[in-house]
């Protein structure tokens, strides 16, 4: 239930461009584009990205225009669209294109969870003091975890903009079709059941927090980051005591399932400094704080998600972290003098993406994206929002980078090995 670049390239070889994925309104770099060209579906194609257009200026959820805190300036366009005279910022409809990955549409009913006995639930708020939204439906708190910039609060709401704006429906789903689409989407449980080395994940000899039927049965919104609920269960019967031995080195599969264990107990307990993250260092934690990957960021059970929950820019649409992207187009942000700048970023910042800020105008999310779950990664590379991790060492590359870990190659082999069974 998600999308990978090898489907994509499969998905144009079988149909010679014409599948529903390549729409030109949204699996093209532009609508205005020739269509049937791979190049102008270059993004979708190499980086599975989709083209969402956001509405500028901003409209959340309510759909009522916000006077934004900055000005944005199209630096770089390499699709065309955001200078577009039907499609860009300065159309008729003033559109700002960013380009995203698809989350999965797995694990639903974990991401629509908010934690148990904190009644009532009105009173749960960001990792920032605010106080979560309430879906337009049903006036209940909502948790924010669907769509990374948290846009859809709800999976009706979500397939109410879906259906108009990907699909390109005349009129909005009935509320009967909605009900089935969130009963459709709250059913589906997914996480890698199957891997190359260690053979099904889902044995009795496996590690008891791997493979979907894991996912149905654990317990919803509950921290992953203490020994009584460790995020993805025990992985101790996978691990040897002789790591290095010859014995184990001659059995594949027995030092791959060592790996793992070990890859589990990194990303639990192995705490670095992180720093200058927007939206999460200008808390009050402090700046450097140090966490591990499952204490901090990843930290509910079963999920790996951020359970506070809270947006955060960790750079990876912004310079100076992200590598300069030619294929990506970019933005200067300017921000209002009156406003609280960018916690790290300052007023002028330069992105491939605005991220949650394209919803609220505030200039303190630009950059800002929501966590998301981490089951099921072997099958959906790229990675991050914009598709620039190839795969999941370049990925443990990225973060190894950004905070100054100081990995070796052998931790880094075992932090892959241990995502690619999640």
């Amino acid at each position: 239930m998600s999308l990978s670049v090898s489907t994509i390239q499969q998905r144009w070889r079988d149909t010679k461009g014409t599948d529903p994925l390549f729409a030109a309104i949204d699996g093209s770099n532009c609508p205005s584009l020739p269509q049937g060209k791979p190049e102008s579906h270059s993004l979708l194609l190499e980086k599975g990205l989709i083209r969402i257009a956001m509405p500028w200026p901003p409209r959340p959820f309510n759909g009522k225009p916000i006077d934004p805190e900055f000005s944005i300036e199209v630096v770089r366009d390499p699709t065309g669209c955001n200078l577009d005279p039907e499609w860009g910022i300065d159309s008729p409809s003033s559109a700002i294109s960013v380009f995203r990955r698809p989350r999965p549409v797995i694990n639903i009913a974990h991401l629509m969870e908010l934690p148990h006995g904190v009644p009532p639930f009105n009173n749960f708020f960001f990792n920032d003091a605010m106080p979560l939204p309430k879906g337009p439906d049903t006036g209940l708190t909502v948790p924010q975890q669907l769509m990374a910039d948290g846009r859809g609060l709800t999976p009706k709401f979500q397939a109410t903009d879906a259906a108009l704006t990907h699909l390109q429906l005349f009129d909005a789903l009935s509320d009967d079709d909605l009900e089935e689409i969130e009963a459709f989407e709250r059913q589906i449980y997914g996480a890698q059941s199957f891997d190359n080395l260690a053979g099904d994940l889902t044995s009795p000899e496996s590690p008891p927090g791997l493979g979907p039927q894991a996912l149905v049965i654990s317990p919803k919104a509950r921290l992953g980051n203490n020994p009584l609920n460790k995020i993805f269960g025990e992985f101790s019967m996978w691990a040897s005591t002789a790591d290095e031995s010859q014995e184990v080195q001659q059995d594949k599969v027995k030092a791959f399932k060592a790996s793992v264990a070990r890859g589990s107990e990194i990303f639990r307990e192995v705490r670095f400094y992180i720093s200058d993250v927007g939206m999460y260092n200008d808390k009050g934690l402090g700046n450097p704080f140090k966490r591990s990957c499952g204490s901090g960021c990843h930290n509910t059970l079963s999920m790996g998600m951020d359970l506070s929950p809270g947006f955060m820019d960790l750079g990876l649409n912004n310079f100076p972290w992200q590598n300069r992207r030619n294929d990506l187009p970019l933005f200067k942000i300017t921000c209002r003098d009156d406003v609280l700048p960018q916690s790290f970023l300052g007023r002028e910042i330069y992105t491939h993406d605005p991220g949650r800020a394209l919803i609220t105008g505030k200039c303190t999310d630009v950059g800002a994206t929501m966590t998301q779950q981490l089951r099921g990664l072997a099958a959906r590379a790229p990675y991050f929002a914009g598709g620039a991790a190839a795969n999941l060492r370049e990925l443990v590359d990225f973060y190894d980078r950004r905070f100054n870990i100081g990995y070796t190659e052998q931790e880094k082999a075992d932090l892959v090995n241990f995502m690619r069974t999640l």
